[in-house]
């Protein structure tokens, strides 16, 4: 009997990758559940796997000793979870956990390490990433510095929208306030504004997006300058920056 083909992946890292390629590293490709508040690595510790989202959120943030946390980046399909570990560290300062419950494939860091060891195609392709990253950390610190709530909560929502399947996905203001920095009744009233403008419709602890246009002209210019790396560095596409030109 013919052997059934196998679904492709969404994850772009992983799409990415010759067959022969992909081939080699299967087996090495563990399917696993990404479960709402699961802890993907501890700060300082060592990552034991990395991760890379099929479908589903996992959240780098930044942890303080009163136990308060302020995300970072985040990494969905587009991306891979451990990138300390293809960096060369081996662990992180930071902590990762699932923000939005999904299913990926997990690789134990050795695996990654040996493959990318000698160069190739996936350490190509997440030197690339790792670039795309940077620019989302580097930008959304200047945003929460520069920017409003309303656009920062905006920016935040399109970049989640980018990278979960639809137009709901899972989200407590407890966490939307922890990803944004401020007090959980701060962004409650921002929402609840987005919401009065028909942008989005928040309910039980789901959120869905009504009308994603309106919500780009709420967010600020950092949303569009992080999507512009993105599909320049990781999908292979140019899109069109508020930089170019200025």
């Amino acid at each position: 009997m013919e052997e059934a083909p196998r679904p492709p992946f969404r994850n772009r890292i992983l799409a990415g990758l010759p067959e022969e390629v992909l081939e080699r590293l299967r087996p090495a490709l563990e399917p696993v559940e990404l479960k709402l508040g699961q802890v993907v690595a501890e700060p300082n510790r060592p990552i034991g796997h990395v991760v890379f989202p099929e479908e589903g959120i996992v959240s780098i943030v930044a942890v303080m000793l009163d136990g308060s946390a302020v995300e970072t980046a985040t990494v969905g399909s587009d991306g891979m979870a451990g990138l300390a570990v293809f960096l060369g560290a081996g662990s992180m300062a930071g902590e990762m956990f699932v923000q939005v419950p999904g299913h990926g494939h997990r690789m134990a860091a050795d695996v990654l390490r040996a493959e990318v060891s000698g160069g190739g195609v996936l350490f190509d392709l997440l030197g690339r990433y790792a670039q795309a990253l940077f620019t989302m950390l580097s930008q959304s610190s200047a945003c929460n510095r520069k920017h409003p709530l309303d656009a920062r909560c905006a920016r935040w929502l399109l970049l989640t929208h980018d990278r979960v399947d639809g137009d709901a996905f899972h989200l407590t203001h407890l966490i939307l306030s922890q990803m944004l920095g401020v007090r959980r009744a701060t962004v409650s009233e921002a929402a609840g504004r987005l919401q009065a403008a028909g942008l989005i419709e928040y309910s039980r602890g789901r959120l869905t997006i009504l009308d994603r246009p309106g919500l780009e002209r709420v967010s600020c210019e950092c949303y569009a300058i992080i999507r512009s790396e993105f599909a320049r560095l990781v999908e292979g596409v140019e899109w069109p920056s508020p930089l170019d030109g200025a």
